[in-house]
């Protein structure tokens, strides 16, 4: 079994940045996808972010791109995403999420692993 947690959630200004970590646990893959979703309330799960693990491959949503960095540490079997240039419509529940047939999705039904979430609120 894999276990994900996130952290670095919280309350933030428009314009601030926050960096949010997933680290994993458990059950390792050679190659798989990481990535971040979010949720606000009243909508569908949302697709942010993600990296194939082990290679160069990032993809990011429309809404976040020149605003939002996925990263890795995989020594550490940790996922990063650093955003920058908060606004008020990033506030959501932001989930990692983990592919073990690592490829390329924007949907959630696609990854079987999450982790339980971390609130990030953009307000003034």
């Amino acid at each position: 079994q894999v276990q994900l947690v996130e952290s670095g959630g919280g309350l933030v200004q428009p314009g601030g940045s926050l960096r949010l970590s997933c680290a994993a646990s458990g059950r390792t893959f050679s190659v798989y996808t990481m990535a971040w979703f979010r949720q606000a309330p009243g909508k569908e799960r949302e697709f942010v972010a993600a990296i194939i693990w082990s290679g160069e491959s990032t993809y990011y949503a429309d809404s976040v791109k020149g605003r939002f960095t996925i990263s890795r540490d995989n020594a550490k079997n940790t996922v990063y995403l650093q955003m920058n240039s908060l606004k008020p419509e990033d506030t959501a529940v932001y989930y990692c999420a983990l592919d073990p047939a690592a490829r390329s999705g924007r949907l959630p039904a696609g990854y079987d692993y999450w982790g339980q979430g971390t609130q990030v609120t953009v307000s003034s």
